[in-house]
């Protein structure tokens, strides 16, 4: 985790955005492309080349307007200032791009492992009615039918 500018910490975006500009959860208007380079760069306070380059290596993946131009998200501005972060604590663009796939894969996971506590916890409700039932069912409880 790191700690941003305004104290908050993060791990590459809003919760639930997944890297590389795939909205995977995120606010449907955090994944709305609506930033052309030139102003996501002076966003993220990084030069358009290099935003280009991690586009290039496969860091994110803006969304494009019909005529070829790239239009950047929040989320894919949360990438932009992860990838800096990364860069700035001395990774290289392949290690960026490793964490960058754990961390989307760990918000997988930790989604995944959400809806299966859930589900657990349906199905422990499930089996003390059956409990109670199959405990009837040998007459040590009275039916309450």
């Amino acid at each position: 985790m790191a700690v941003s500018d305004s104290g908050e910490t993060h791990d590459g975006g809003p919760a639930g955005a997944l890297p590389f500009g795939a909205p995977g959860g995120a606010a449907p208007r955090d994944a709305l492309g609506v930033y052309a380079i030139s102003v996501a760069a002076e966003l993220v306070g990084m030069g358009q080349q290099n935003i280009r380059l991690y586009e290039r290596k496969g860091l994110l993946t803006p969304d494009r307007t019909d005529g070829g131009t790239r239009r950047y998200s929040e989320a894919d501005l949360a990438t932009l200032r992860r990838i800096g972060m990364l860069l700035d604590e001395g990774l290289n663009l392949a290690g960026v791009k490793l964490v960058l796939e754990l961390e989307a894969a760990n918000r997988g996971l930790e989604a995944d492992n959400r809806g299966l506590v859930e589900d657990n916890r349906g199905l422990r409700a499930d089996n003390r009615g059956l409990r109670k039932d199959l405990k009837r069912a040998r007459g040590g409880e009275p039916s309450t039918e």
